[in-house]
């Protein structure tokens, strides 16, 4: 169990902040301190609710030596002892390190992999799965670049999910989508194989990455729509390279102003998440701590459509409700991927 002295620590920070935000900190701190009260809040929370459960468990045990609280004190104990196990899970739950970007609204990138016209199709379901998600928790999403084939499939999309929490859902989602179905362009009824790459991001924040100008060469073309539809005529459409990364972003809005908006955005976004990477890798070199290594490259998930069956392959969990999932139904899959990525850290914590 966590040591005493580390709990008392905390909530002897926990009150200095609360302190010190009565007595009126100045409007420089008042940010911080209010930041990392709320953070610690719940953890305090979890320390008061555990050390209350020891305190009523001692007592009540205490009570055994006294003839007339004996036969109450028997009915007591063993009802808090069966209490411990859980708060001391939900205890050392709430004292794992955070990821400070969990909060944040997710970029959500998806391109097709091998399969052709197939791959494509796939990677416009995964999208439309991941609308469904986000319509059912209350999230907004928002297409910030789309390509799409004659077929209907998508070449590539960049969509910004916007609400509470939604990296912290998301974040398992980066890697290889794997989909084994019939296609609806093959006569024969073969089932094929083909695959979709998926990319969820941290949204940057102005105070995470600065930008250099000098770093960025900024290119405007001609938007152009899909086969019969208006073309834009204007030369609106923005491409920006990063020339130390070689990052390129593009964005063909009709306007050339919000194009430049969007494309800074998405590129602030995957800067940031290039640097998290760096931290991450000099942090942990297995990266133990995390579902999957986090390539992206990586299989994380085969969809069988004939036998309606889902699989990750990180957590060996196998759902027989592909439909369900389709639709947007991805808790019991992002519930599991985090329980397994909590049971990791813990572990890592007890070594």
């Amino acid at each position: 169990m966590v040591p005493e002295d580390r709990l008392e620590q905390i909530v002897q920070r926990f009150q200095y902040l609360e302190a010190a935000m009565s007595d009126g900190a100045s409007g420089s701190d008042i940010a911080a301190l209010a930041k990392e009260y709320s953070d610690l809040k719940p953890v305090v929370d979890q320390i008061t609710g555990y050390r209350q459960l020891v305190a009523e468990l001692e007592e009540a045990e205490l009570m055994l030596a006294d003839p007339d609280m004996k036969e109450l004190a028997e009915e007591e104990i063993p009802a808090l002892k069966q209490k411990l196990p859980d708060a001391e899970r939900a205890l050392q739950l709430a004292l794992l390190p955070k990821d400070e970007a969990d909060r944040r609204p997710a970029i959500l990138e998806i391109r097709p992999g091998t399969g052709g016209d197939e791959a494509a199709l796939f990677a416009g379901d995964l999208l439309r799965m991941y609308q469904r998600h986000a319509e059912a928790h209350g999230w907004k999403v928002e297409i910030l670049e789309e390509q799409v084939t004659e077929l209907g499939g998508i070449k590539e999309v960049v969509a910004h999910i916007k609400g509470d929490g939604v990296f912290a859902r998301l974040k398992y989602e980066s890697g290889v989508h794997r989909v084994q179905r019939v296609p609806t362009t093959e006569s024969g009824g073969r089932i094929h194989t083909s695959a979709a790459t998926v990319a969820v991001l941290p949204e940057a924040e102005d105070v995470d990455i600065r930008i250099n100008s000098n770093d960025l060469r900024i290119d405007t073309m001609r938007s152009s729509g899909a086969g019969g539809q208006h073309v834009n005529t204007t030369d609106s459409a923005v491409r920006i390279t990063h020339l130390p990364t070689g990052i390129v972003v593009t964005s063909s809005e009709k306007s050339q102003h919000r194009n430049r908006e969007i494309a800074m955005q998405v590129l602030k976004t995957r800067l940031f998440d290039l640097e998290r990477q760096r931290v991450d890798n000099e942090r942990s070199a297995d990266r133990a701590s995390q579902v999957g290594s986090g390539d992206r490259s990586e299989r994380i998930r085969t969809y069988n459509f004939p036998q309606g069956r889902l699989t990750d392959h990180r957590i060996n969990l196998t759902l027989y409700r592909l439909d369900q999932v389709m639709q947007g139904d991805l808790d019991e899959i992002i519930d599991a991927l985090t329980a397994d990525a909590q049971a990791r850290m813990l572990a890592e914590m007890g070594q």
